[in-house]
């Protein structure tokens, strides 16, 4: 069997393990979803690496890869630039045209492969400002750009095949295999440095806590696999003989749920959020008895403890409430999943109950880019679920709390450093420590919890601490609020921008006969939507203390997007650029300063 050391030992394992598994890879194309199986993967992988040995690509080259969505392409290019020891540096789509120049500027990139036409308009902005990039080749057919499949016409005669061999067996485990940009929320790009044996090692201890029936689970993804998140569990999904269904866009994927059906998936709280929205939405809908059920059901969800911790009366009623409301909760996504994955923020726990009731436990995990990313997760086996964490450090992964309560970690997933920063590198890595720049706790039970981001904590101008994610992520729980920002830093009391929720107020209106407005504008101006907005503060306040609870707020007309700047890619609140953005409503809270 393939003993896995470098990335691209993965595909190999799959098919030692489980043959040539016939959907091993699978995306939709106009319409039609097209399987990639194994050995066919693997097959693509070699023409492109025989490729880029004839293009003289050399040990340590790096070649930049931008897709807008997930797609087989992006595996195969993956594999072949990994097999002749040069590096793949993912860029995501959505970042500027300026980003775009500093980072294939930064990372060197001589090779740049895009997945459409929209992506493809961005580089050829900055093209000329690249002077190392030799050429640009797109996965969808466009006029004026080569194709990738040109590479693979390439690649079609095998005469170098043993040169490919040679390039593959030089590659170490402790070699660098890709860089990874951090978006960042503040500043230029942070080029993350993960080894081969960072990804790698990340994936087996992760392994253990994904209880996937090997070589019969299906996933769908849709998440950016230019994130070290999504890209490691698609490692792992092969490492399980997994068939991956690419999703086609997140506007997409309640479509896609139902056609793949998969086991399992992965998702960030946002997303949850939203799918929550909707379910509680169309409960608001029903009628009689059937709206009765719906609302008996869902505050037992929220009631839920795992392990029957409730009792065997709470257990009883559960299980009438999954036969008769959950049930259709798990057939609207598909009716197979069993299974998410949660990163890349803090999981309400609300939600983390209400999923496990429905029988579709959220795993939530927790990492950063530079731990490639899996620190600790939480799994439904050996009792190690616990609601409110992220779970227990994975195996190899050493996790300690520092004298001021920042979270520190040492292992094998802990990053190279900062591509051409070694001074930010030492930095952050002290004593093999990453220190993650987060604040935290480990409980009697050894679970881990996540309480702020040790930059985005402030003093009130009372020498009070507020932990600003704690207070964002209890006012997220209502349904008017779409994105919430606590500002106050050296003021008298803590205050917020909030970005309402504007489809569910104009529903909210229509249901209760007031008159919202029909613009953005004139719905945060409306006395009864501030009013309105204003009770749901209340009554979330309650749970902090007097020193902690928002005293004003100021409602924002924009959708806060990534396009927009508020957020990074990863959906994370870009803090210092919202505060620019709106600091004339900062004024309007606190006056001028």
């Amino acid at each position: 069997m393939t003993n896995i050391s470098r990335l691209f030992d993965f595909p190999y394992f799959q098919l030692e393990k489980y043959n040539s598994i016939p959907d091993a890879l699978v995306t939709k194309y106009n319409g039609v979803w097209v399987k990639t199986s194994t050995e066919e993967y693997i097959s693509k992988a070699n023409a492109i690496s025989r490729a880029l040995l004839r293009l003289d690509v050399v040990v340590n080259d790096k070649i930049a890869v931008i897709s807008s969505s997930n797609r087989t392409e992006w595996n195969i290019i993956d594999i072949g630039i990994l097999q002749v020891g040069a590096q793949n540096v993912p860029i995501y789509p959505t970042i500027s045209e300026d980003d775009y120049e500093y980072i294939l500027n930064h990372s060197g990139a001589i090779y740049c492969f895009v997945s459409d036409a929209e992506v493809l308009r961005k580089v050829n902005l900055i093209k000329d400002k690249v002077p190392h990039l030799k050429e640009v080749y797109a996965f969808d057919e466009i006029s004026n750009c080569k194709n990738w499949t040109e590479l693979l016409s390439l690649g079609e005669d095998l005469s170098n095949q043993n040169r490919v061999i040679e390039r593959k067996n030089n590659v170490r485990t402790d070699d660098l295999a890709t860089i990874i940009y951090t978006s960042g929320t503040t500043g230029k790009p942070k080029g993350v440095m993960l080894s081969h044996k960072n990804i790698v090692s990340n994936v087996i201890g992760s392994a253990p806590r994904i209880p996937f029936e090997a070589g019969k689970t299906r996933a769908l993804s849709f998440l950016p696999i230019c994130h070290i998140f999504e890209r490691m569990i698609l490692y792992l999904y092969q490492y399980y003989g997994v068939s991956v269904y690419f999703g086609e866009s997140i506007d997409k994927i309640g479509n896609n749920l139902k056609e793949v059906k998969p086991n399992v998936i992965t998702a960030v709280p946002r997303l949850l959020e939203k799918v929550y929205d909707s379910i509680y939405a169309k409960g608001t809908e029903l009628k009689g008895i059937k709206k009765m059920l719906f609302f008996w059901s869902i505050n037992l969800g929220l009631r839920y403890k795992p392990y029957g911790a409730n009792g065997i009366g709470y257990e009883l009623q559960l299980k009438i409430a999954r036969k008769l409301i959950f049930s259709k909760w798990k057939d609207g996504l598909g009716g197979n999943l069993d299974l998410m994955v949660s990163g890349s923020a803090a999981l309400q726990p609300r939600l983390a109950r209400i999923f496990a009731a429905a029988e579709i436990p959220v795993m939530e995990g927790y990492g950063l880019t530079e731990t490639s990313p899996v620190i600790s997760v939480n799994c439904m086996s050996n009792r190690g679920f616990k609601v409110g964490t992220v779970g227990k450090a994975i195996d190899n992964v050493i996790v300690k709390i520092a004298a001021d309560g920042e979270i520190l970690c040492k292992g094998p997933n802990v990053m190279l450093g900062y591509y051409k920063d070694e001074k930010l590198t030492n930095d952050v890595i002290k004593d093999d420590f990453f220190h993650t720049g987060d604040i935290g706790l480990i409980d009697d039970e050894g679970f881990l919890k996540i309480t702020d981001r040790k930059k985005e904590m402030f003093k009130t101008s009372g020498g009070k601490y507020i932990a600003p994610q704690l207070l964002e992520n209890t006012m997220k729980q209502s349904r008017f609020i779409e994105q919430i920002m606590v500002i106050g830093d050296g003021e008298k009391m803590p205050a917020a921008f909030i970005q309402p929720n504007f489809s569910f107020i104009k529903d909210w209106g229509k249901i209760h006969g007031i008159t919202v407005g029909s613009t953005n504008g004139e719905i945060i101006s409306n006395p009864k939507v501030n009013e309105r907005i204003q009770e749901e503060i209340n009554h979330l306040n309650q749970k902090f203390g007097n020193w902690e609870q928002i005293k004003r707020f100021e409602l924002t007309p924009d959708i806060w997007s990534i396009e927009g700047g508020h957020l990074t890619p990863t959906l994370k609140l870009k803090r210092k650029i919202v505060l620019e953005k709106y600091k004339d409503l900062y004024v309007k809270i606190y006056g001028q300063s």
